[in-house]
């Protein structure tokens, strides 16, 4: 059986991008828009997605079903990602930016090991190899 045959069912479908039916008049107004947001704004929008599915992830989604959505494998990989971007990032956004994303990932680092049935050692959690070790 190969991957792909493995991952067939939980593959998710998604319908062509909005821009694929735009005209070309729409196209270059999407371009301008795009143009127009500081780079500051699409790094830390990236960042809040990542932190908003990780936290997801961990179990601390709001509503009863919070704990169904809980997939702490997931969860390693995002909060991993969240790691190296913020970590790269940081240097260009400069410390009052970087500073509430290095929290809300230092806090999603602690919530993965609180929600972990056997917790990593330290230095070993997801993105750690990033921030070092979450105490």
């Amino acid at each position: 059986m190969s991957t792909q045959d493995n991952n067939s069912e939980s593959r998710n479908t998604f319908q062509a991008a909005p821009e694929e039916s735009l005209t070309d008049s729409q196209a270059a107004s999407v371009v301008r828009d795009i143009a127009e947001v500081p780079a500051i704004e699409v790094i830390t929008t990236a960042a809040v997605h990542l932190m908003s599915a990780a936290a997801v992830k961990c179990g601390l989604a709001a509503g009863p079903d919070a704990e169904e959505l809980k997939d702490l494998d997931e969860a390693r990989k995002l909060i991993t990602a969240l790691a190296g971007f913020v970590t790269a990032a940081a240097p260009e956004i400069g410390s009052q930016h970087a500073g509430p994303l290095r929290d809300g990932l230092r806090s999603l680092q602690l919530a993965f090991r609180e929600a972990s049935e056997f917790p990593d050692a330290p230095g070993k959690g997801p993105g750690e190899k990033f921030t070092g070790a979450v105490n």
